[in-house]
């Protein structure tokens, strides 16, 4: 693995409001969503391709901004298992010394129906360092990173499909559409 070991804190916070009924979580922010200061900011990251796809946009979010209000308007709270480790890039298999991420705030003030874990590494983080607190499960989805080569768009899409289970497309936008 090359590159060294840097000590990260998460620098910004969780997007969230009391309508949220699905809550995504990553490991930590990558490099290039560090340096946007948002989600899912990797150009080849297929985050927000997905969730685009499976509420029917017309066009995927591309702003911050866009980003905060599409996640909004369709009850999705995103954050990161992880407040802060050390780690050599965005490299998920050389996390270490993780101080996890206190998701019982998002919890308390949000009707968060399921916990999602966009990876196995956030999922296995969450088990370890969030579950006891939680005392909830975390589905466990195939990563959206451009890592996880070993799945195209349209099969993370047939695995991600299970979050409109508590999405209800319908009640939330009528057609499923939403122009930003």
């Amino acid at each position: 693995m090359a590159g060294e070991y840097q000590h990260i804190r998460h620098e910004f916070e969780p997007v969230y409001d009391s309508n949220s009924r699905i809550l995504i979580l990553g490991t930590l922010p990558s490099v290039k969503s560090r340096e946007q200061q948002f989600y899912y900011g990797h150009p080849q990251n297929r985050f927000w391709k997905v969730l685009g796809n499976l509420c029917n946009l017309d066009k995927i979010p591309e702003t911050i901004s866009e980003k905060k209000a599409f996640l909004l308007r369709y009850h999705i709270a995103v954050w990161d298992v992880i407040a802060e480790c050390d780690i050599i890039g965005s490299s998920d298999s050389s996390i270490k010394n993780v101080v996890p991420a206190d998701l019982t705030k998002i919890l308390s003030e949000a009707p968060i129906q399921t916990i999602y874990a966009n990876g196995g590494k956030a999922w296995e983080l969450y088990r370890k360092y969030s579950y006891e607190a939680t005392g909830r499960e975390a589905v466990k989805l195939p990563s959206t990173s451009p890592a996880n080569a070993a799945f195209r768009l349209e099969r993370l899409l047939e695995e991600w499909k299970v979050i409109l289970k508590d999405i209800s497309l319908d009640i939330v936008c009528g057609e499923g559409r939403y122009d930003f």
